[in-house]
């Protein structure tokens, strides 16, 4: 490691940033340097302006892609150099608002039931019925369930927030199952193979995907969906959004504001004012 590298993971350590947002900080930096074949503090304002337009332009990088190279190529030069870079402040990656998918109860339940591996198949039950990220199912530990107050904690959230959510009672009763018949190795409630951590995020994605193969259903689907879904329909039973926005640990309630524009009670509304009015013309 180099010496400028690793006074940036210093810098990103001693400003609380995650690690996972450590490791996509230097990689954006690793890979400006590598783009220019020299030392990164060697590059002037207008290599920075070449190197977004051609992000932007040639390599027709996504806003999040971006966005995130942006950040870091930013606190790279801002704070471990410390040199302010005019151009960074020039690149504004466009904004758009994408609707996520969301699947109704049956088809969450007809996907969830071809899942075959029982880890994988607890594990995505558990995300869609606490409403978990899949970095936040896949690290469950076992003192994370209060069975007691029928509560999953959830630590170290997005933003290092910790939060509580309801745990159903049929989805603790598969745990109690699942942990019966399978003893998984403490602290994790899903352990990897080797028993070293928690199990990776590809087996749970590979898992959720061939299930949906395998089903009836024709949406583009991924693990995070599950999470959509679990807002979705708890918003359809009334549940207010200051609580689901409590419940998916949004920082902001526009996060959660987007769930209105899915619900079906909406959507039904919709369609029936519609028609009385086109059969009215």
């Amino acid at each position: 490691m180099t010496e400028l590298r690793r006074r940036m993971l210093q810098d990103l350590q001693l400003h609380g940033y995650a690690k996972r947002t450590q490791q996509s900080y230097i990689a954006a930096v690793a890979l400006l340097a590598k783009f220019f074949n020299r030392s990164p503090d060697l590059l002037s304002d207008q290599d920075l302006r070449n190197y977004f337009l051609h992000l932007i332009n040639d390599r027709q990088a996504s806003r999040s892609t971006v966005r995130q190279y942006l950040c870091g190529i930013k606190f790279f030069f801002e704070t471990t150099v410390g040199r302010p870079m005019p151009a960074l402040d020039l690149v504004k990656p466009r904004k758009r608002i994408k609707l996520p998918v969301v699947l109704s109860v049956n088809e969450v339940r007809t996907v969830l039931a071809l899942v075959r591996h029982p880890l994988a198949q607890m594990a995505l039950t558990l995300i869609y019925a606490c409403g978990l990220r899949l970095s936040e199912g896949r690290q469950v530990q076992t003192g994370d369930i209060d069975g007691a107050r029928r509560l999953l904690w959830v630590r170290d959230g997005k933003g290092g927030r910790d939060r509580s959510v309801p745990l159903p009672e049929a989805t603790l009763q598969r745990l109690r199952r699942y942990w019966h018949d399978w003893q998984p190795q403490p602290p994790w409630m899903f352990p990897a193979k080797s028993e070293t951590g928690p199990v990776g995020p590809s087996l749970l994605q590979k898992a959720f995907k061939a299930a949906l193969r395998q089903s009836p259903v024709a949406k583009n689907a991924s693990v995070h969906t599950l999470r959509h879904s679990y807002a979705t329909h708890l918003l359809e039973r009334g549940i207010d959004l200051r609580v689901i926005q409590a419940l998916l640990g949004h920082a902001s309630p526009s996060t959660t504001s987007i769930y209105t524009h899915l619900t079906q009670p909406v959507l039904d509304h919709l369609s029936n004012s519609l028609n009385r009015l086109m059969d009215e013309q």
